[in-house]
């Protein structure tokens, strides 16, 4: 079957993605699309596919599948002016990221215990660094590089709250705490590699738009596809009460209380505070 997609939508710029890309694209959509109608087979046969866990997955795939339909199809891509020309960029991209980023690190912080207030503000600079990589691949100066230092310095808070802060919150089960650390180990070297893409490709303009695809393709099926095949198998191995209790608390939208409460604090206070009764004896002297 012949690829028409870059003559039914041309691509635009002097530097673009070619057929040859395109065919690439294509086979990374039938991967994802794939990895979606499987994932989503599987987890309905699971006894406990309610879960938070079990619903990641699928909408990680799905936003996937339909990004890579787009980009596949030459669409979701603007042209930006930098000292070398213009170049594709290809913003449907980061919305992909903005949308799964956060949701595979909830998949994992779930399992920490790790206060729901806590969860947000990790879930916040997993935006940021999506959201200064699009703004610094759009900006055509030399000023990009600041929001590639944002992103970076964001991506460096991140690890410090999967692998520092998390750990200061109780684990829910044996097992629980190793299947995290080596999740978020594999996650974490991973996303390492996409700003050494980004540098390359929208911020110097090193690398073309095609090899820009096959690196950004390639780092997408081991972040996507792959890492949720593990993920999803680590989960179908832990116990019912293990499972239940990683996420019974964001579920109900609860968080862990670590101390003594307020009222438990004032409770030894109230008692030193409460007046001394006098012996009988005390009383007749």
């Amino acid at each position: 079957m012949v690829n028409k997609a870059l003559q039914i939508n041309p691509p635009s710029g002097q530097y673009h993605i070619t057929t040859h890309a395109s065919d690439w694209l294509w086979a990374v959509f039938a991967i994802m699309l794939i990895s979606l109608l499987t994932t989503f087979v599987w987890t309905s046969l699971q006894r406990d596919r309610n879960r938070i866990p079990y619903h990641i997955p699928i909408v990680v795939l799905a936003v996937s599948s339909i990004t890579y339909y787009s980009m596949a199809s030459d669409l979701g891509f603007t042209v930006v002016l930098n000292r070398h020309g213009t170049r594709q960029i290809w913003w449907v991209r980061y919305i992909q990221w903005f949308i799964n980023a956060p949701l595979v690190l909830l998949g994992l912080l779930i399992f920490t215990g790790m206060t729901v207030s806590d969860i947000v503000m990790t879930l916040f600079f997993a935006w940021v660094v999506v959201v200064s990589g699009l703004v610094g691949a759009l900006v055509p100066s030399s000023y990009k590089w600041g929001y590639y230092a944002f992103g970076l310095a964001a991506l460096f808070y991140l690890w410090f709250r999967l692998f520092a802060h998390s750990l200061r919150y109780p684990f829910r089960g044996a097992g629980v705490r190793s299947g995290y650390l080596g999740l978020s180990s594999y996650i974490a070297f991973i996303w390492t590699l996409y700003p050494i893409c980004w540098g390359l490709s929208e911020g110097s303009n090193t690398i073309t738009p095609t090899s820009e695809m096959v690196f950004y393709g390639i780092l997408d099926l081991v972040a996507a596809p792959i890492f949720l095949a593990v993920y999803i198998s680590w989960v179908s191995t832990l116990s019912r009460d293990e499972l239940a209790a990683s996420v019974s608390a964001v579920d109900r939208g609860v968080t862990e209380r670590k101390g003594p409460s307020p009222g438990e604090r004032a409770e030894p206070e109230r008692r030193a505070e409460a007046p001394v009764e006098r012996s009988d004896e005390h009383r007749g002297t």
